[in-house]
């Protein structure tokens, strides 16, 4: 099916945004990822105002500060005190701040009364990060043993075919606990980071390899390759030089729609407690307090991180169409 443009540059755009968001969360982002303001726990998403309360309209947008109250079922209902405002301040060491002691919450807070917004931005760098290098070292596997397995073929290929074979028969999700499960509980979050990486390539590698081994199988018999060993050229030349350069659009299909499937790879670890824990911060782990369905009901806004994760993998498996498009084209 023709991939439509409009679409194509809507999802491009996103990731785009998405991943600007998280190199510059830094700067982005209005407060620290760990930042706790306990009086501030389930604090809904700020209202941004340019007219107060008596009608008055004002070019800088501020917000109102914020009371909690109890109702009859304890939970905690924020009204705004309109009696104090304070004023948005912008590229003033960070994107948007807020006049001291206000403070904006443009997605509300968690639990602990730390802000969504940050916490997001902070955890795309990990779990953006992780999905893509995981992405990268899949395919990176799969093009080197699915070449060697489609150029020799005989005994190495009977050997790198049947080792792919045995990753790809295994469900993904459970390959993945498993070997996430038998590795040690006390990890430091890089040592988790890594480890997750590897393991999110070990199980995507064998699909890629299948493929790549048919189009090498196929390519190898070509006019070029056979005159590229008539002049005496090594097998390590013809692959890197001949072959490789034909699976490149193959591999940015592959890369591109792979990435979600690693986004809800490291999800579902960090969700289960054997991904990235506190106090580091990714998507996955910013999901578990949405797994209460009373918090749903009274703090819609925690289900951002999933909404975003949801988003962003549809945007990848767009642009994932739109180079499988293009490269039958």
């Amino acid at each position: 099916m023709k991939s439509r443009p409009i679409a194509v540059c809507a999802a491009f755009g996103f990731v785009i945004v998405v991943m600007i968001g998280a190199i510059f969360s830094n700067w982005i982002a209005p407060y620290s990822p760990q930042e706790e303001v306990r009086i501030h726990s389930y604090h809904p998403p700020a209202k941004i105002h340019f007219r107060d309360s008596s009608g008055h309209f004002s070019i800088r947008p501020f917000v109102y500060a914020t009371r909690a109250e109890y109702d009859e079922n304890l939970k905690r209902i924020y009204s705004e005190d309109k009696s104090q405002k304070y004023y948005l301040r912008f590229l003033n060491s960070k994107l948007v701040t807020v006049e001291a002691p206000g403070r904006i919450y443009l997605l509300g807070t968690d639990s602990r009364g730390r802000d969504l917004f940050t916490r997001i931005l902070f955890g795309a760098r990990l779990s953006l990060s992780m999905a893509v290098l995981g992405a990268l070292l899949a395919s990176f596997l799969g093009l080197v043993m699915g070449s060697l397995s489609g150029y020799f073929g005989g005994n190495v290929d009977a050997v790198l075919m049947r080792v792919a074979e045995f990753f790809i028969m295994i469900p993904g999700l459970y390959l993945l606990l498993a070997l996430r499960g038998a590795l040690p509980p006390g990890l430091d979050s890089k040592q988790v980071y890594a480890l997750i990486v590897a393991i999110l390539a070990l199980i995507g590698w064998g699909s890629v390899a299948r493929v790549i081994r048919g189009l090498v199988y196929s390519i190898r018999e070509k006019d070029f390759v056979r005159a590229a060993k008539v002049l005496g050229r090594g097998d390590a030349e013809i692959l890197v030089r001949h072959i490789f350069p034909h699976t490149f659009s193959y591999l940015a299909i592959v890369i591109s729609v792979s990435i979600p499937g690693f986004i809800l790879g490291e999800s579902a670890l960090s969700v289960l407690g054997l991904g990235i824990q506190d106090p580091a911060v990714s998507w996955g782990n910013l999901l578990t307090e949405s797994l209460a369905v009373a918090h749903l009901g009274m703090h819609p806004w925690i289900t951002a991180p999933a909404i975003l994760i949801i988003v962003t993998s549809l945007c990848f498996n767009r642009l994932g169409d739109a180079f499988s498009y293009r490269s039958q084209s």
